[in-house]
Parts: C-alpha cells; structure tokens; sequence
C-alpha cells in the first residue's frame, strides 16, 4: 500500500486470550514508554484495547467520526503530506500475543447438535485477534485434536518475509504440539483466521481478525467482524464424500457470526432447542443487532462459508461500500452487496429509520444464496438470518419488506472497486499463454477418484513433506501443481478459464464459479467475464489504469479472471479456489516465486522442520488410523 514509512520503534506488550473464548486482557502490567509516547483508542475496541507508537512526541491522533481517513498526524503541522499516517502510507506498530487451542467440541450453533464440532478456544466462532496498522502478531496454536493435526491460515495477510507462517507451508501441527506464528499487520482492516488443513474450519475452526487502521469515508460505531457461512450438521469429513461422488453436498442452515435459526423436528433427539416451542427453532436464533437513528455504522462482513456465496442486505436500508478485502476503494451505494467466500467487505449503514411505522422499528437481515452460488436445504433455513432493532425494547420478528435487486451469482460491479491507492500495470514478464490454467473435472482418477484441477493434474500435497522444505529442488512431482515464477520485478500475469477450451480432452466442465483467493498478495484484476475467453482479442480490453485489487475474486462458471501481481514476496504460494469442497478435490495451483530468495527472505526454517519431526513422531506411535483422502490443503 503507497510508499514505505517506519514511524517507530517496535514496544513488547503482551495480549492474551482466555482458553474459553472471548478478547483478551494484559496479563500483567508492562511500560508503555516515556510518557510522550503516543496512545490512540480505536472507536469500538475491545475494553482496555489500545494502539501504542512509541517515541512520537508532538503526534496525536487524527482518526474521529469525521476523519476516518486519517490515522495519527503531527500536531500542529500545516503540511499533512509528510506529517501523517493516513490511508496512503504505512508504519509499524507493537508487538501483540495470543494463545489458540483447537480441540474437539459438541456444538449446536443453528440449535441442532454438531458432535464433531472443532473450535479455537471452546467457542464458534474462535475469539477476537485484534491488533493495530503495523503491530507484530505473534499467535501460539496447540492442537488439543485427539485423531489429526492442524495448521492455521490468516487469511488475506500479507506475509513478506514470513511464507513458513502462512498455514499451508509446514507438515500439520501433532496433538499436544504447538506453532507460534509470527506476522506484521502491514494491512488493515478485517479478515478470518481458519485452519488450512483438510476440511477442519467447516466444521467450526474459524475465527475473526481485526486490524485497526483509517478508512475511506466516516462513520460513528463500529461492529466487531462479522462471519457468515453455511453450516453442515455432521462432520465436514463425512459430507465431503459426496463432493467426489456427486451430487455435491447440501448445507442444513446458515450462520451469523455462530448464530443461526434451523428449524428442525422436534422429535428428532440433535434438535436441542427449547422443546416447549412447537416449531422447536434453535436457542440462538436470529443474529441481532440494535440501531440508534441518526448513527453511521460500520459493518465489517466476511463470507466465511464451505460453498456457499451470498447477497447481504438489510431491508429498507442503503449499504455504502468502503473496502474490498484490505482494499481500501472509494466509497458506493448499493441496496444489495455479493459477497463470494473468503471476500471481506467494509459497509456503512446510516441508521435513517425508514418512514413506516408498520415495521415497528424492527427489520430483517438477509443472506441470500444466489442459483449457482451454493446449495442450502430450503427446508432447514430461509435468507432471514439476523434482525436491526431501533431501540431494545421490542423481541417481535420483523415484518419488513425485502429490497429489490438482482440475485444472479456474480462479483460486484468491476466498475464499482476503484482503489483509493491507484496501481498502474505494466506489461507481463511471464508467458501468458503458458500460464492460463483452466477449472474442471480431471477425467483421470487420482487416488480414487475424479478430482477437480486447474493445471494437468489436481494438486495432492504429502502433509510430512511440505513444498518449503524441498527449495533445492529443480524438478517437482506434477501432483505438486508447482509453477515456477523466477521474476525480481515487473508484473506476472495470470488467467484462469471455466470454457476448457484448451485442454477440453482432459477435462468435463461442471458449471460452476469459482471463487479464487491468491496467498501472499494482493492482486489487480485485469478482466472478469462471463464470454469464453480469447487470447488473441481479450486482453486488449484488459484494464491496466487501477484495476480492482483484492485476495479473493470470483471466476465466472464458463467465463474468465484475468489477475496481475508483483513478484515481490519470495515464497509458496497457493492459489485455489475457496470453495472448501473444491480446494480439497484439488483446484488448486503453487506459484514458486523467486525460489533462490525464498530461505534468505524466511531467515530459518527450524520450526517449520521442528513441526514436520512432531507430525513424523504423532504418525508413528498414534493409534489412530489415518489415511489422506483430499488434497492436503
């Protein structure tokens, strides 16, 4: 993001969570520094929560309801360029500490029993990781799993100089074992945490994280992120059979931030609800949330779904749109926003009570799954997920009249994201023709099946021998799906096609989009269609002038994404479609990028190795029978 600024010294503070869920407190007391060191109290943090930028005397805060673009600003100055820290430049923060336990855990989120449930901290979803623009994050992950490992992805995060610490490049962490992850926060914004191992956050191994940063537009209160997803009753493991022996699996209900309403038989013995409601709904029910008229709230919304997208709205109210992802862009209105999973979007809402005194202040929060975009048991839940309330006093279900607006499976407007930070694209490096990959059904059976694939092959990993520990390699086992991008600077260009026009003998084409999330990155996209993609013609009319950027964006079922990135992080990356079924029949690829400076960019990989010997260890003395059956990531 913009130009580079390292505005202070780095402080120790220490942030903990409480093994039983729930934000963290200081575990003991520590000096925040000299007493000209700079506090800022972000709007909305958890109690006791603040930023510190130690060493900065004569700075204030500038971040307020009405200047939410601005971050902390010399006082006094006349000049802002270079006397800011505002959405167009970046610093360095502290250090913050938290400690996650994954373990197994009956739960009943939409009020019908889970018993396979697995949770950060005894709770769906995980608790907070909150940190400010620039902190260190340092999370210790135990895995308390009695039959697997685990591994741990913080989703959309940048990772420069930290690929060993994106989830998806060490052996699984053992039971009774634990990683400690280590990353800046040099985005802000909101994301997800979620494990990348196997197909574990569907079944409750997710949670949000906060970056405390400016914005693009202003507004008064803030809620905490919120996750939306679909939900299975039985574990994801299970369900996911169904995904290599179609028809694909159906989701029972969906979730608001672990809440939802599943209406059940009451006789049926996983039903826990209340028995004495004759439609015997879940104790949770509906998602709600309180509006003051006149207020502007900020809405921090991910899709944090299995397979599912969604259409967020609320009934008679305006979304303003201020983020894509850590995308800060500027700001639109719209009475709908698509959200594809793994997306994060930063909405204002304005609470201007619609002038209808029948609704009596009370109105539905929708989640609608478009055709196309998921498959949810109508039966079990409807899009009425969550409820605003003007005022506390009323518990009456809502009446209110839903927005009108198209439900087609699709991104939002290409024209509607335009970065605050404009990015000019230049040519590519790369041959584009040999790096355009297409999404479809192997007609091959790998390890006993017909797998979804973008390369030639689906991508299999060996968990006990992740790509990071093989650097020397100069070739690289096909089911690896290893693409070597040696690039130091410029641009690399990537297309990915849904048609199979090229490679159609090898592949059946199953119509479906694709939401597709890059590691390591934030990329440009330089053209999203629904038309067969034409190299000869299309990449005339590909955007180079501040294209849209996020990490996650969606392939049209038929269509094309064009995506752009700069090859300036050293690393494995894993680019893969975010549909948990999907990823783990194998849609997925590894950008090798720039393999000579990958260890000198890393430092060591001591605990990466130290893992993998834990994981080799756990394999040889578990009684537990374990047998790969997707594609390791």
């Amino acid at each position: 993001m913009g130009f580079f600024n390292s505005c202070w010294e780095t402080l120790l503070q220490f942030v903990s969570i409480s093994p039983f869920g729930g934000p963290g407190r200081p575990q003991y007391p520590l000096p925040l520094g000299p007493s000209h060191d700079l506090t800022v109290h972000p709007h909305h943090a958890s109690p006791g929560f603040h930023c510190s930028y130690p060493g900065y005397e004569g700075w204030e805060s500038c971040n307020g309801p009405n200047s939410r673009d601005c971050w902390i600003q010399r006082r006094g100055a006349k000049q802002p360029l270079w006397n800011s820290f505002n959405i167009k430049t970046e610093c360095t923060g502290i250090k913050r500490e938290y400690w996650l336990e994954v373990s197994d855990m009956k739960i009943a989120p939409d009020g019908y029993l889970k018993p396979f449930g697995k949770v950060f901290n005894g709770s769906y979803p995980g608790p907070l990781i909150e940190a400010c623009w620039g902190d260190e994050i340092v999370v210790h992950v135990t895995n308390k799993l009695t039959t697997n490992g685990t591994t741990v992805h913080w989703h959309g995060i940048r990772q420069l100089h930290t690929n060993e610490m994106d989830g998806v490049t060490q052996c699984p962490i053992a039971e009774d074992e634990t990683f400690t992850y280590k990353f800046t926060a040099s985005q802000y914004g909101h994301t997800w945490y979620h494990s990348h191992y196997s197909l574990q956050y569907p079944d409750g191994v997710a949670g949000p994280l906060l970056i405390h940063g400016p914005s693009s537009a202003d507004w008064d209160e803030a809620w905490d992120p919120i996750l939306i997803s679909d939900w299975v009753h039985d574990s994801a493991f299970a369900v996911f059979q169904q995904e290599l022996v179609p028809p694909p699996p159906i989701s029972q209900s969906v979730l608001l931030n672990g809440t939802g309403h599943y209406l059940c038989n009451k006789t049926d013995p996983r039903c826990v609800c209340p028995q004495t409601d004759p439609k015997c709904v879940g104790p949770s029910s509906y998602f709600t949330k309180t509006f003051k008229k006149g207020k502007r709230y900020l809405l921090r919304l991910i899709n944090a779904s299995t397979d599912a997208g969604f259409i967020f709205s609320i009934d008679g109210h305006i979304l303003k749109v201020i983020s894509t992802d850590f995308v800060p862009i500027h700001p639109y209105t719209t009475n709908s926003l698509h959200i594809a999973i793994g997306q994060r979007y930063s909405v204002i809402v304005e609470a201007t009570e619609p002038n209808t005194p029948a609704q009596d202040g009370n109105y539905w929060i929708r989640t609608q799954v478009p055709t196309g975009c998921g498959n949810i048991d109508p039966n079990g839940s409807d899009e009425r997920t969550g409820i605003i309330r003007y005022g506390s006093g009323s518990a009456a279900l809502p009446s209110s009249t839903k927005n009108q607006f198209p439900s087609n499976c699709t991104d939002e407007p290409y024209e509607s994201l335009k970065p605050i930070v404009e990015w000019l694209v230049q040519h590519p490096e790369n041959n584009v023709t040999e790096n355009t990959y297409e999404a479809g059904i192997d007609l091959e059976k790998t390890h006993g099946y017909q797998r979804w694939d973008l390369t030639d092959t689906p991508l299999w990993l060996n968990f006990s021998n992740p790509t990071i520990l093989n650097l020397k390699n100069t070739t690289w086992n096909p089911e690896y799906c290893v693409i070597p991008y040696d690039y130091k600077h410029g641009w690399v260009y990537l297309v990915i096609t849904g048609d199979l026009t090229r490679l159609e003998k090898t592949k059946r084409r199953i119509p479906a989009a694709h939401p597709i999330h890059m590691h390591g990155h934030d990329f440009v996209i330089l053209a999203q269609s629904n038309n067969t993609y034409n190299e000869s013609v299309d990449p005339q009319h590909f955007n180079f002038h501040n294209p849209p950027r996020r990490d996650v964006a969606f392939l049209p079922s038929a269509g094309y994404l064009a995506l752009a990135f700069k090859p300036d992080n050293p690393g494995i990356w894993l680019v893969h479609c975010h549909i948990a079924w999907h990823a783990s029949s194998g849609l997925a690829l590894q950008i090798l990028e720039r393999q000579e400076d990958i260890l000198s960019s890393i430092g060591t990989l001591s605990k990466t190795k130290e893992t993998c010997g834990g994981w080799e260890e756990w394999l040889k003395t578990t009684n537990v029978k374990f047998d790969q059956d997707d594609s390791g990531i």
